[in-house]
């Protein structure tokens, strides 16, 4: 190792003249190359006790205007950026009945996961994709889309979107279509008649788009596949985990954003492990604690945890009785891509072992 310079006036002048010209050497930056990841982002919980009286006063307060009624979550260890994670933002979204959010489109990808309430839609490029509790329904990117709700109740959902991701590349786009709502152009939930068959699909269809066309995955097929997967021993890590996939090719959704759903059977808990990219947690029904880098989150139905990059985390369901399910978003596809994921497991007693990584090798 060598030793560190002594100082001198003219070692000075020079690290000042150099500075003024905006150039730093990289002697002077070398701890930022760091031997893991250290996200700013924290691991944080919005229990459904306090997200919900805020998301129904907001019904009171705030009209649908220009924008939606979306609760924006943001992570306290993010300096009041624009973030649920580095990559992903969450927010809470309520719409009256009668209510129609305007319609426009934008480069970032958007999710909706129903939460609450029956009969609402979505409008996505003319098609109207009708909401019920835990659907999950698909905005691709630069896609027109409206909101409205013509039921005698309010309805509430989960948005996910790599708004902070889009907006690090600086290619965030934006525009408010001509009118309210984008004029119907194809049957209600045509996605799903089309691509919507396990399996099965249609061989007339050439196009493969980036993000899935199937716009609608209904909570009724995605509960039968984890009932009908009870019995299977699992992944370690995740217990009965299935990822939502793009009919045509297998892959993720998003080409940013993976979406999942996993089942912790009664009295169920996961192993420790850790992986790059963050994630976003929706707990769908029943109770259990995750702890994520030795903090603990004892949750129920509703609640909302964001999970950083390469934080060491684990689930455990703690009934006895009943079923925990939760929904996920990540950034994995985007790790994926670039060659950066990794993955490792704790074991008892503190020991790591590598899992999978698309690393060569191990940095």
């Amino acid at each position: 190792m060598s030793a560190e310079p002594k100082p001198s006036p003219a070692r000075d002048k020079f690290h000042e003249r150099m500075h003024s010209s905006h150039m730093y050497g990289l002697w002077e930056l070398a701890s930022q190359m760091t031997p893991n990841p250290q996200p700013k982002a924290i691991a944080y919980m919005w229990p459904w006790s306090e997200l919900e009286p805020i998301i129904k006063a907001s019904g009171e307060m705030v009209p649908v205007g220009e924008e939606r009624r979306a609760l924006q979550l943001f992570n306290p260890g993010l300096g009041g950026r624009w973030a649920t994670t580095n990559n992903l933002i969450a927010a809470v979204q309520l719409l009256l009945p009668g209510e129609v959010a305007r319609a426009h489109r934008h480069t970032p990808t958007a999710i909706r996961l129903i939460i609450e309430g029956s009969g609402a839609y979505t409008a996505v490029d003319g098609e109207r994709v009708y909401m019920e509790p835990g659907d999950l329904i698909l905005t691709p990117s630069w896609s027109w889309h409206d909101h409205g709700n013509e039921t005698d109740k309010p309805i509430i959902w989960m948005d996910g979107l790599d708004i902070p991701l889009i907006a690090s590349l600086d290619a965030m786009f934006f525009q408010f279509y001509s009118q309210a709502q984008v004029p119907t152009t194809r049957p209600a939930n045509a996605s799903k008649q089309l691509h919507g068959h396990t399996h099965l699909t249609p061989t007339w269809v050439k196009e493969k788009p980036r993000a899935s066309p199937l716009l609608l995955y209904s909570w009724q097929q995605t509960r039968e596949a984890l009932d009908t997967l009870r019995a299977q021993e699992g992944s370690p890590h995740d217990g009965i985990c299935l990822e939502y996939q793009h009919p045509q090719t297998g892959g993720p959704v998003m080409p940013t954003m993976s979406c999942k759903v996993q089942m912790l059977r009664p009295g169920e808990r996961t192993r420790a492990h850790r992986h790059t990219g963050s994630a976003v947690y929706h707990i769908v029904q029943g109770e259990g604690e995750t702890i994520i880098d030795g903090q603990r989150f004892s949750w129920n139905k509703g609640s909302i945890i964001a999970q950083p990059s390469w934080a060491v985390h684990e689930h455990a369901n703690t009934s006895t009785k009943e079923d925990a399910v939760l929904f996920s978003i990540n950034d994995t596809p985007v790790l994926e891509s670039l060659g950066l994921y990794y993955e490792e497991e704790f074991t008892e007693g503190g020991g790591r072992q590598q899992v999978t990584s698309t690393f060569s090798s191990h940095p």
